[in-house]
């Protein structure tokens, strides 16, 4: 039901939009988040938004150089990523939570799960 997209190869310094169809989701009422994964490392929440787009969250280590956000005409969520560095590195998946209010922070709180997009940050 969510489908990434938009990864690929780009130069440090780069920028790079990924995308999640939440198809048959209706992302209004849907807190969405995007979570990335390195080799041998946890997965870790980057971004989120919530159901009515109101609130966002950024990790520290993305805060002013990712953007969130939701298009609910077209039921897809974009995170523009900009000022890439390696360590950016990852595959990197969106994820689906009902919740109206909040977002949640914790991988275990999402129930839909894309199949991830990777993204390689390399010269």
């Amino acid at each position: 039901q969510l489908q990434a997209s938009g990864g690929g190869l780009v130069q440090p310094g780069g920028s790079l939009t990924l995308s999640c169809a939440t198809q048959g989701l209706s992302s209004s009422i849907y807190a969405i988040a995007w979570f990335r994964q390195a080799p041998g490392k946890e997965r870790v929440m980057v971004s989120g938004i919530s159901a009515r787009g109101g609130q966002t969250y950024y990790a520290d280590s993305v805060k002013d150089r990712f953007t969130i956000s939701k298009n609910f005409a077209e039921n897809t969520v974009d995170l523009q990523m900009n000022s890439l560095k390696p360590e950016d590195t990852a595959v990197y998946y969106c994820a689906a939570r009902l919740n109206l209010f909040t977002i949640p922070l914790m991988s275990r709180e999402y129930d839909h799960w894309g199949q991830g997009t990777l993204v390689t940050v390399s010269s």
